[in-house]
């Protein structure tokens, strides 16, 4: 099983995911930290990503091997991040075969209908809660 978790900026929400999903899954669960930029990357190395890639064609490369992708909403969105998730990486992630697990943020003019007011560690606990049931039903 391959988890890809992605992020950009200072990576400080998928360090938060992958030091969760480390907690929560199996040895055998690959975590790859995929960065739209070096500094989101060592931060999530630096949690306990088993691997790590940065920029534009790694996300796009490990986005159609990934059994599950988790991040923010924003993934998906084209010039997301300040502009650091370019519209390739949002398509790639999006045509992926693998999971989506998104973390409905309400960033990037982007609001999601029926979210409450969560408070972001919340929202992910609960991504991380959806994958590890994705892992044992499996």
């Amino acid at each position: 099983m391959r988890i890809a978790v992605v992020d950009g900026q200072g990576g400080g929400i998928g360090k938060v995911i992958v030091e969760k999903l480390k907690k929560e899954l199996p040895d055998n669960v690959e975590i790859v930290a995929l960065g739209t930029n070096s500094a989101a990357t060592v931060s999530m190395l630096k949690a306990g990503a088993d691997e790590g890639a940065t920029g534009e064609n790694a996300i796009i490369y490990n986005a159609a091997k990934a059994d599950i992708i988790v991040g923010v909403i924003g993934i998906i969105v084209a010039n997301a991040m300040m502009g650091e998730l370019t519209p390739s990486i949002a398509r790639a992630i999006s045509e992926s075969p693998a999971k989506k697990v998104l973390i409905p943020l309400n960033r990037c003019n982007i609001e999601v209908a029926g979210i409450g007011n969560e408070s972001l560690p919340q929202l992910i606990d609960k991504a991380v809660a959806l994958v590890k049931s994705f892992i044992t039903d499996e």
